[in-house]
């Protein structure tokens, strides 16, 4: 297939580029390089590699990007709930208006599959702290980052499956790991990251629950769902990720002590936190047979080692943080 990648030189994006480049796929990334182009070097001479750059907003842009090509991966978006909070308006002209027209557009280009990245934030806090969430659970977006991701979401949802029209939403279990477009924002890279080099960490409400996919099994997951049948994944929603690597952030703590014994951890009590949930991710390994490859365990191993071989100089680097 021909795939654009909306967003590929980001945290997934660029882990994905060479995945699907490496599967056989004609990949074209469009992007507009905020956060700078040094994650392509690696596919930027791969005779099957394309790049365009601009923004996901502009018309003339997102058709060019679109051009000839057999499936969509949008991944392209103002991410996390800080980064929208810092700009809600850019916010929702790029997460939401843009995500509409570009659905819009692909429809009109012929775009048979079309996966979009969304996120188990959608779930918000879970009613019942001893039960696992899954895709019919009611959502409950508690941030404007998810309120976007839950609006593209019903749209693609609903939108009419005529022709060869395959959408496909991924609810990504929050992402962790090494990638060609680091991140030392995202709490196991974090986490490792602060008690290694600070030799201190303060943990707000250790006691919620989250669930942590590495970035390349996140792109394993699109690829799988990119080469499924239509009739398995065509207008449902999946999570991604694993049901046994949900955890409580004293529990990655606990994780991460062994390889820095001296750090200091101040567990800082949160009565509530609008975020508190445990997702069951059942559906994608029992119909599309996806299992994680890493764990988060293996995770820690992987960051600990780049800081400690220091790969990665400058962890306070804006680049490293969207």
């Amino acid at each position: 297939m021909r795939i654009l990648i909306t967003g590929g030189a980001g945290y997934i994006g660029s882990t994905l580029t060479s995945l699907l480049l490496a599967a056989g796929h004609q990949v074209r990334v469009l992007d507009s390089l905020a956060y700078g182009g040094q994650s392509l070097l690696g596919v930027w001479a791969h005779p099957c590699f394309e790049f365009v750059r601009g923004d996901i907003r502009d018309t003339e842009t997102m058709r060019k990007g679109l051009a000839d090509c057999d499936a969509v991966v949008h991944l392209a978006a103002v991410v996390g709930d800080p980064a929208c909070s810092r700009d809600p308006d850019l916010a929702r002209s790029i997460n939401l208006d843009a995500s509409l027209a570009l659905i819009a557009e692909s429809r009109r280009a012929g775009v048979e599959r079309f996966v979009f990245a969304s996120t188990c934030s959608n779930y918000g806090k879970m009613k019942d702290p001893g039960q696992y969430v899954d895709e019919e659970s009611e959502l409950s977006p508690v941030s404007l980052y998810a309120e976007t991701k839950v609006a593209v979401e019903k749209h693609l949802l609903q939108s009419e499956r005529g022709g060869h029209w395959c959408p496909t939403p991924l609810r990504f279990a929050t992402i962790y790991g090494v990638s060609p477009r680091m991140r030392f924002d995202l709490t196991v890279n974090e986490f490792t990251m602060e008690m290694l080099t600070k030799k201190h960490l303060k943990v707000y409400g250790e006691q919620f629950w989250r669930p942590y996919v590495h970035a390349r099994d996140a792109a394993r997951a699109i690829n799988l769902v990119l080469n499924s049948d239509p009739e398995k994944v065509g207008g449902r929603v999946f999570n991604v990720g694993a049901t046994d690597q949900n955890f409580q952030k004293q529990q990655l703590v606990e994780m991460i002590r062994p390889y820095v014994l001296d750090a200091e951890v101040e567990f800082v009590f949160k009565a509530e936190d609008p975020r508190d949930y445990r997702v069951s991710f059942s559906r994608i390994t029992d119909e599309l047979g996806f299992t994680i490859t890493r764990t988060v365990a293996e995770g820690i191993a992987e960051i600990a080692h780049l800081v400690r071989e220091k790969v990665v100089d400058n962890f306070a680097d804006p680049k490293y943080r969207n």
